[in-house]
């Protein structure tokens, strides 16, 4: 017989219930509740959650999407680069699998090609078009709102998850690469899915979280090769201190999921490196033809270094601790007026509530969960931005989109944290300190385009200083007006950002270089950028001033791509959009002057650049397509984007010449030659980027001199052609 407190153990149970040495208890596993069933669960939530819980998370996802797929199609095909390579894969399976820009699989884009495979299917499902390419961004950022969310509710409850879901949707430069077609949307999803797994695993110490959390990076290795990898130091350092398993086995099921990581990323790689070079097209981006140079090259040590072969500018471009042409490097890169006001609006406030939050949990054991998130979330949100504020090469503010969801996770945990402890004097001023941060930074970034909604500032500060004073009392107030404070907090804090982030998504924005913002917000870091060309000097290289978007520019010399070059007489240089018979790409809307009205890239006209893609009228089109079906490639145009605008304007392969800079030694003059004796190419299309502006081989003036010299000149339009079934002699 058994008494209230002499409960028979369970079925099962091993452990020595008598006397000994009992084994430790196994780690809590979070309360889970009843089971329920889907349909009502679905709006119900977990049975832990209050009420309220689930239906705000749905709410926020659908106006995270809504808002996302706000007049989407005024984008066109936003970086043509992508999308050319993006139909290549949805009419040719070994363009979708190497990543190539067209379908005859000449070269491939100068990045891994996860990133083009789930755009590469849907335009299979649903047929070319903006929507089709631009829509599985938009769901990868609602999906990763989702993970933040449950990632911060698991430790912090649902109403951090909704804040740290909300910072997340409404930081600026998240609402414009969830909405464009370059690898950093997909990038975005794959980290905050590891940093998600790797909190799962911090809980119960199960393998399997790590394990996934490895392919994850490796998949997110094949979407940007070496950037998924500067979150991996902080997060094995966390799980190998604070790991709920000893010691030996923290270590073993780290080796797992570095094997992981190797097996996930690496297989592509593999593949390519051990495919006949002769039968696969040509890695873009490399000197060599190999995909790990151009991994740890070009798109790796490069990148800090400055030293990027082949890139604009060439080898050893300026950078270091001055700057130089992608922006002034340091510890304030990201607060700066060229990057500011993309990601830095609740940076401030992140970095006061990671540290109050460390200092919170700093009681708790070696394995307290708490603190082990804030650590997970906070060391890849301070490594990646250590990163990129020192990186010497090639930076574009449009990758800052990689610290939204770190920063915004770190946000909703430290909040929440606090929150819970503001009886405490210390966690209430800890709350105030980080929402008069927010406000008074807020207020300086908004003062950088005075023009722009001048009240708001004033709203933003006075409302922030004002709740900061709430929030001092917090603990010793009513519920009602904490609740109150916080809310005003809240809305302070997100209100400036919230506002960049509606003008962001109100227009389109096209080209390689784009920015979040109104007109004004940021400078444009490197050569082409429509809001003022180079950071230090205002001007394109051979002088001048960059064309406004939109507005057209005559013939003669000028800048193509933001290169010097002879634009044929009478040529309108707008910002080039891939054809649909008139130059605009499709839901684009016209701009006088041939430009189609939206932001992020000077125009390349019909000649196209390097930044941005050419317009492709209908004389041009009517041109290539015509028998376009006897030839491999329709036409070879010099540089990726030149290339791309007249692939999507057609819809027929084009063999871009030097990749995306030009400077590609790809194809040789040799090859070239062989190509059109054997009848492959139809077209050389003039102008273009040259070859690049320094560095590289010279591949591209060596083809462009030769067919000038042999071929027959064709006019369509107010663009010129060679064509290369019609030699002059």
């Amino acid at each position: 017989m058994t008494t209230q407190h002499e409960q028979p153990a369970p079925a099962g149970d091993t452990r020595n219930h008598g006397g000994g040495h009992p084994e430790p208890p196994a780690a809590p596993r979070p309360h889970r509740g009843p089971r329920w069933s889907r349909p009502r669960g679905l709006w119900r939530g977990r049975p832990e959650d209050p009420r309220w819980a689930r239906p705000a998370l749905l709410g926020l996802l659908l106006a995270t999407a809504l808002l996302y797929l706000y007049d989407l199609s005024a984008s066109g095909w936003a970086n043509s680069f992508y999308s050319a390579a993006v139909q290549a894969g949805s009419e040719s399976w070994k363009a979708f699998f190497f990543g190539s820009l067209d379908a005859g699989n000449a070269i491939t884009v100068d990045k891994p090609p996860a990133a083009l495979w789930p755009m590469a299917l849907t335009v299979r499902v649903f047929g070319l078009s903006s929507w089709s390419v631009l829509v599985p961004e938009v769901l990868m950022g609602v999906a990763t709102v989702a993970v933040v969310y449950a990632a911060v509710r698991r430790r912090s409850g649902p109403a951090a998850g909704l804040i740290a879901g909300a910072v997340l949707a409404l930081t600026p430069v998240a609402a414009l690469m969830f909405r464009f077609n370059n690898p950093d949307a997909l990038l975005a999803l794959l980290m905050s899915v590891a940093c998600y797994l790797v909190v799962r695993a911090l809980e119960d110490g199960r393998t399997r979280w790590l394990v996934w959390a490895g392919v994850a990076v490796g998949f997110a290795f094949l979407t940007k090769t070496l950037q998924a990898f500067l979150i991996l130091p902080p997060l094995a350092l966390v799980y190998g201190v604070c790991g709920p398993v000893r010691l030996r086995r923290r270590l073993g099921q780290l080796a797992l999921a570095t094997l992981a990581v190797v097996v996930s990323g690496g297989w592509w790689v593999a593949v390519v490196e051990l495919w006949p070079a002769s039968s696969r097209p040509y890695v873009g981006g490399s000197q060599n033809n190999s995909f790990l140079e151009l991994t740890f090259g070009y798109n790796g040590l490069g990148r800090l270094n400055g030293e990027e072969t082949g890139s604009v500018g060439g080898g050893g471009g300026p950078g270091g601790a001055g700057g130089g042409m992608w922006g002034e490097t340091g510890w304030d890169r990201m607060f700066n007026s060229e990057t500011g006001g993309q990601i830095s609006w609740l940076l401030p406030a992140a970095l006061i509530l990671l540290v109050a939050g460390l200092v919170a949990t700093r009681r708790g054991g070696r394995t307290d969960t708490a603190r082990s998130s804030l650590l997970v979330w906070g060391g890849s949100l301070l490594m990646t931005a250590a990163v990129f504020s020192y990186m010497a090469g090639i930076f574009h503010q449009y990758y800052t989109v990689a610290l939204a969801p770190y920063l915004a996770a770190v946000v909703g945990t430290g909040a929440a944290t606090l929150w819970e402890r503001r009886e405490r004097m210390w966690a209430s001023l800890a709350l105030a300190a980080a929402v008069t941060a927010t406000a008074a930074w807020g207020y300086v970034l908004l003062n950088r385009t005075p023009d722009y909604l001048p009240w708001l500032k004033w709203a933003v500060l006075v409302g922030g200083l004002v709740a900061a004073l709430g929030l001092v009392f917090a603990g010793r107030l009513g519920r009602r007006t904490a609740l109150a404070a916080a809310g005003l907090g809240i809305a302070a804090s997100l209100a400036a950002p919230a506002a960049y982030t509606l003008s962001t998504v109100g227009e389109g924005h096209s080209g390689s270089i784009v920015t979040a913002g109104p007109a004004g917000a940021s400078m444009m870091g490197g050569p082409g950028g429509g809001r003022g060309g180079f950071p230090g000097g205002g001007e394109f290289p051979g002088g001048g001033t960059p064309p406004r978007q939109g507005q057209g520019q005559g013939g003669g010399t000028g800048t193509v791509g933001g290169l010097p070059g002879t634009a044929p007489g009478g040529n309108q240089q707008g910002n080039g959009a891939p054809g649909n018979g008139n130059g605009t790409a499709p839901g684009r809307r016209p701009s006088p002057g041939g430009g189609s009205g939206e932001r992020g890239g000077t125009g390349g006209g019909a000649m196209g650049g390097l930044l941005n893609g050419a317009q492709v009228d209908s004389e041009a089109k009517k041109l290539l397509e015509t028998d376009a079906g006897d030839y491999t490639w329709a036409a070879a145009a010099i540089g990726s984007q030149n290339a791309a605008s007249y692939q999507l304007g057609t819809g027929e392969p084009v063999m871009a010449i030097g990749g995306f800079n030009g400077t590609d030694p790809s194809p040789t003059l040799a090859r070239f030659k062989e190509y059109v004796a054997d009848g492959r190419i139809h077209y050389f299309i003039g102008g273009g980027t040259g070859g690049g502006m320094g560095g590289g081989s010279g591949t591209a003036s060596q083809i462009t001199s030769w067919v000038e010299a042999n071929f027959k000149k064709v006019t369509a339009g107010s663009a010129t052609f060679y064509d290369l079934t019609q030699p002059t002699s």
